[in-house]
């Protein structure tokens, strides 16, 4: 019988099913070795406390503190009627604050016993306001007992490792947890070679382990971090550069497009000159197109820089060499405007095979989930016999049913709702791989690009086509200063009697349940503000129908309507006929109207930073310039307002991606990237560790090319398919 490694062995045998349960439902570890790798959060030293001043809000604490003072009050309530009711209140601080924790009902008798003033303890729970005050209810706590046998099994070392935890399950369980399994961290196979590990003076990997759980030093942190650090960008690295060596291996048919064919009389009939940045991008992307082997590029361009032209004119090279051309879009609605733009752009040039088509011209085909059966069985035809050389649509491309005549090249838009499964699987469409052009509109710093499209080449589009206008920036506070909410309103309708028109933009739609358990209790002001549920559509809408936009033509757009609605909102908006939408961030992505010179985004604070960048490119698409107005009614000194002051200061959208990464946690941005998952860096900061990626990215290359099947670094092999189980399990559960 073989016995399994000890990484692998799974808790439920180490731990007992209870807790190897809840581990794996909560914090996804199954085994040994993922329970390993759960580092601490931070540290806390046994002689200094956790900052109590600076809790977050509803998250999940643990602090050290020690019980100023305890009272027992009796009260009566609905369910003790006589007085019986019971309430503990503890006091803890720290030095630099002190906080109350709360107990009540049968929940008193222990700790009143146990939480006498001067205990040092470890308390864990969530963050809760009441009565203005921050209160833990009912936490969890480990009380810090002096005698010497317990203290230095449990808490081994002078720093006390808070790991990330959750409501069932507190920081110390998973502590106690991880010393019964940390003796297996001997046995962890060291993905990094000798030489580079050598090298770069970092610890091999078990004593890295050892160093992150139970440090005796500052010292012993670092070194441990420094060297998972490494671990996990190489390891990323290395599965990156295999499948750029792996690409390059493909075969693919070179696609040039014919001197006089249908790319050419495209340009003849383009009523301005591209950018120098449309055509540098242009030549790359030809240059590869030129080649046998498949192109594999990301196209980063600031909204509304001309993506679109760049990719349809390398669809329409690929038409004229003989191919066809899919673009992929996210939603039904993009594809549906793709697919108008794209025809309106092209002219006779889209009418191939009728009458007043030019003789060059393509037939350009849109498949959607949503089409009738008619409509799709003749675009299935179109496809198949190549009569349509250039095809538009959502995921519906990618079904078994859709066979292409001559697949030569895949856009797809907006990356990061797009994983490399689906791309191989429209890949797999061709006779051979077909070239790949992926495009984003938002501004990817690049050490994420290297993290996440790291089998891409990367083009940047940076300048704004000509004729396009500034788009001026203004927070609005509408709680300290009403009247500049009044004038948001007055300066739309000022637009809008320039003969311009507006976007108002709400975060929720507004026909969604009300959760009746939540509107009966009193709420202090700041709760207010905090609390109440995000600005809706449907209720703005009419508010701003009656009062301060009283006589103009509001319309309201979003997500639950039916697509045909959808369209003819959008319809009228573009012609003109509404002078006010009022919308969710379903206008986000890709809606052209070069007449919308104005957009009021209600509730700011409610959206990302690179989501409101987006949003504020669909305004001064014109010649006239754009306004774009964050109305907010968080206080001056928060995170939120100061997020929103950021926007407002620069349209730079590569700047901004960065403040993005940098307040929101990475995890966020690469599992959004990676599928929408959690992401598998746990150690790895990518705006800090910079240099870390790069070094790592250029081992990696080296070490693939010398050594595609990593033959000789078995420990390497290890990791990697691990960190592959994960990607595969990712995307099954995506599915």
């Amino acid at each position: 019988m073989d016995l399994v490694p000890a990484l692998e062995e799974p808790l439920k045998k180490v731990l007992g099913p209870a807790t190897a349960k809840v581990m794996a439902e909560h914090l996804g570890l199954h085994t040994v070795g993922d329970l390993l790798h759960h580092y601490p959060r931070r540290y806390e030293e046994r002689g200094q406390l956790t900052h109590l001043a600076d809790l977050p809000m509803d998250e999940h604490v643990t602090v050290v503190a020690q019980v100023a003072d305890a009272r027992l009050h009796t009260f009566a309530s609905a369910k003790a009627p006589r007085g019986k009711g019971q309430r503990l209140e503890v006091t803890i601080t720290d030095g630099s604050g002190r906080l109350q924790l709360v107990f009540f009902g049968a929940g008193v008798h222990k700790p009143h016993k146990e939480l006498l003033p001067g205990t040092r303890a470890m308390f864990a729970g969530k963050v809760s306001v009441f009565n203005r005050r921050v209160q833990l209810a009912h936490p969890a706590y480990e009380l810090l007992r002096g005698d010497a046998e317990e203290t230095v099994e449990t808490w081994a070392g002078a720093l006390i490792p808070i790991y990330p935890a959750t409501a069932k399950l507190e920081s110390w369980k998973i502590g106690k947890a991880l010393q019964t399994v940390l003796p297996s961290a001997q046995e962890a196979v060291d993905p990094l070679p000798e030489s580079l590990r050598a090298g770069r003076g970092l610890v091999g990997l078990p004593e890295a382990l050892l160093k992150i759980h139970r440090p005796h030093t500052k010292a012993d942190v670092e070194d441990a971090r420094a060297r998972l650090k490494w671990d996990e960008a190489f390891v990323l690295q290395v599965a990156l550069a295999r499948r750029r060596h792996a690409d390059a291996q493909l075969p693919a048919v070179a696609r040039r497009p014919k001197p006089d064919g249908l790319l050419t009389a495209f340009d003849d009939r383009l009523p301005f000159t591209l950018t120098e940045g449309q055509r540098k991008v242009s030549a790359e992307i030809f240059t590869d197109l030129a080649t046998e082997h498949p192109m594999h590029r990301l196209l980063q361009g600031e909204v509304g820089s001309g993506k679109t032209m760049v990719a349809l004119r390398a669809m329409l090279a690929v038409v004229d060499a003989g191919g066809q051309a899919a673009m992929l879009a996210p939603t039904e609605v993009l594809a549906q405007q793709h697919h108008r733009s794209v025809t309106e752009m092209m002219g006779e040039l889209a009418e191939g095979g009728m009458l007043g088509g030019a003789e060059t011209a393509t037939k350009v085909v849109l498949l959607t989930g949503s089409m009738g059966a008619a409509a799709r069985r003749h675009a299935l035809l179109d496809l198949a016999t190549g009569e349509a050389g250039l095809v538009i649509g959502t995921h519906a491309l990618i079904e078994d049913k859709v066979k292409f005549h001559d697949l030569g090249l895949v856009v797809v838009d907006e990356q990061h709702r797009f994983g490399v499964e689906q791309r191989d699987a429209l890949r797999g469409k061709g006779k051979q791989p077909p070239h790949l052009l992926v495009m984003t509109a938002t501004p990817i710093p690049r050490t994420v690009a290297m993290t996440v499209f790291g089998d891409l080449e990367t083009s940047v589009l940076d300048q704004l086509p000509a004729g396009r206008s500034p788009i001026a920036s203004h927070v609005v506070p509408a709680a300290d200063k009403p009247h500049f909410l009044a004038r948001a309103w007055e300066r739309v309708r000022e637009e809008v009697e320039g003969g311009h028109q507006a976007y108002v933009v709400c975060p929720r739609i507004g026909d969604e349940e009300d959760d009746p358990k939540k509107a009966g209790r009193k709420k202090s002001p700041e709760d207010e503000a905090e609390r109440r549920p995000p600005l809706a559509v449907l209720d703005i809408a009419e508010q701003l129908a009656a009062g301060p936009l009283r006589g103009l033509r509001v319309e309201v757009l979003h997500g639950r309507m039916q697509p045909d609605d959808k369209d003819a909102v959008m319809r009228r908006f573009a012609a003109g006929e509404v002078d006010v939408l009022v919308a969710t961030t379903v206008i986000e992505v890709g809606v052209n109207v070069p007449n919308a010179t104005a957009m009021v985004i209600m509730d700011a604070d409610r959206f990302g930073v690179s989501q409101l960048h987006q949003l504020r490119g669909r305004v001064g698409r014109g010649s006239a310039p754009g306004l774009c107005l964050l109305v907010t009614e968080m206080p001056e000194a928060s995170p939120a307002r100061q997020r929103l002051t950021a926007v407002a200061s620069t349209l730079d959208g590569f700047e901004l991606s960065r403040i993005d990464l940098e307040q929101r946690r990475e995890g966020d941005v690469l599992g959004q990237a990676q599928s929408g998952t959690r992401s598998s860096l746990r150690m790895l900061a990518v705006i800090d560790d910079e240099e870390i990626i790069a070094e790592a990215r250029e081992e990696a290359a080296g070490i693939v090319a010398a050594d595609p099947e990593l033959t000789g670094l078995p420990g390497l092999r290890t990791a990697l398919e691990a960190l592959l189980d994960e990607e595969r399990e990712q995307y099954l559960e995506k599915g």
